[in-house]
């Protein structure tokens, strides 16, 4: 199964690091996040990937035909022009590159890449999440239901601590920052059949508008409940959150150690 990852927006609520770089590219610790991702999904064996790109897409072109210098130590012989490599870093991954436009919604991406999907259930995610999430199971429980998709839900951080007030305005409990404020958002980390792309009308269709509401309203969107860590990188302090972690040898996605 192909995994399908959406890297093309423009990340203006992380600016100051996007005004030189797409966002999948932006580091946690000294990994971009796109290749987190991707170990996530690899570590469960699906290594199959197709990135959608857009804004600054060339960099990400970049970063992978590059990958196998950037990341090995290497002797370089200038009389020859021959280079060693004296260690061997590499993935066993296969990526397809697209470029999607810089311009095109999240639907529009999926859109046109539908020929590359050979008309089979894949996988797809955001370009700047990471999870503990359990793919084998996703994928199984999306199997279960024979329904066209599966979306990961997930609850977030609550951002504020929650009150519950009695009589007399006394507060009975207090309850700081509780996951999700008790509401399941989108995640990502979905799985399709290709039927999904008759509910895909072109470039400027988003994905989380009319696809996945008239899927719900069709009865063929289906919630798969993921009850451990997910968190996103939408801003610096994210960012920060997320190497903060990455460095502290606990980061709840590394699971492939």
């Amino acid at each position: 199964m192909k995994v399908v990852l959406l890297a093309g927006g423009y990340g203006t609520r992380l600016s100051e690091e996007t005004i030189k770089k797409p966002k999948p590219l932006v580091e946690i610790g000294d990994k971009p996040i796109l290749w987190h991702i991707m170990k996530i999904y690899s570590h469960f064996g699906y290594s199959d990937f197709i990135v959608c790109l857009g804004y600054k897409g060339h960099l990400i072109k970049q970063y992978f035909t590059d990958y196998f210098l950037n990341n090995s130590n290497v002797t370089v012989n200038l009389e020859t022009n021959d280079i060693s490599y004296l260690n061997k870093v590499k993935e066993n991954w296969k990526i397809t590159l697209v470029d999607t436009g810089s311009n095109t919604l999240t639907g529009g991406r999926l859109k046109r890449i539908e020929s590359y999907l050979n008309n089979e259930p894949f996988m797809v995610t955001y370009g700047d999440g990471v999870s503990d999430l359990n793919i084998q199971e996703l994928i199984s429980f999306h199997k279960s239901h024979n329904k066209i998709a599966t979306l990961t839900a997930v609850q977030p951080e609550g951002r504020f601590g929650s009150l519950s007030i009695g009589k007399e305005n006394i507060i009975t409990k207090f309850f700081e920052k509780p996951k999700g404020d008790n509401n399941w958002i989108n995640g990502g980390f979905f799985v399709f059949e290709p039927e999904i792309f008759q509910y895909l009308s072109n470039d400027q269709t988003i994905l989380e508008k009319e696809p996945l509401m008239n899927l719900s309203e069709d009865g063929e969107l289906m919630a798969y409940k993921h009850h451990g860590f997910w968190h996103p990188m939408d801003t610096l302090k994210d960012k920060k959150a997320l190497t903060s972690l990455w460095y502290s040898g606990n980061a709840p996605w590394k699971q492939w150690e």
